[in-house]
């Protein structure tokens, strides 16, 4: 395992079935090349996570494989969770910061 710290890749807006190959071939411009640290997919910029959604991220993870590497994907909505949760992804997911994890704001 890498210890490096991980690449960010952010996934942003809507997305369609088109995109996915343009996703891959950016990961795999950023990453640029085998052996490296590991990827987190930034989801938070999604604006209606669905299925495409869902096949972006299964195939960014087989591109991440390819290249020896791991992914792990944060900031997903709880629609996309669900998603990935029914199609046996949610293994990808990190966990969501529980409520107690706050760092910032006003307590009573």
């Amino acid at each position: 395992m890498d210890t490096r710290d991980p690449k960010v890749f952010r996934v942003v807006g809507v997305i369609e079935p088109a995109d996915v190959p343009r996703l891959c071939e950016e990961l795999t411009a950023l990453l640029g090349g085998r052996d490296g640290p590991d990827v987190i997919c930034d989801v938070g910029g999604v604006t209606r996570p669905d299925l495409a959604t869902v096949e972006a991220l299964a195939r960014l993870r087989l591109t991440v494989q390819r290249l020896g590497r791991r992914m792990t994907v944060r900031n997903a909505q709880p629609a996309l969770r669900a998603l990935l949760e029914l199609v046996g992804l949610d293994g990808l997911l990190t966990p969501p910061a529980a409520p107690g994890d706050r760092t910032a704001g006003t307590s009573a």
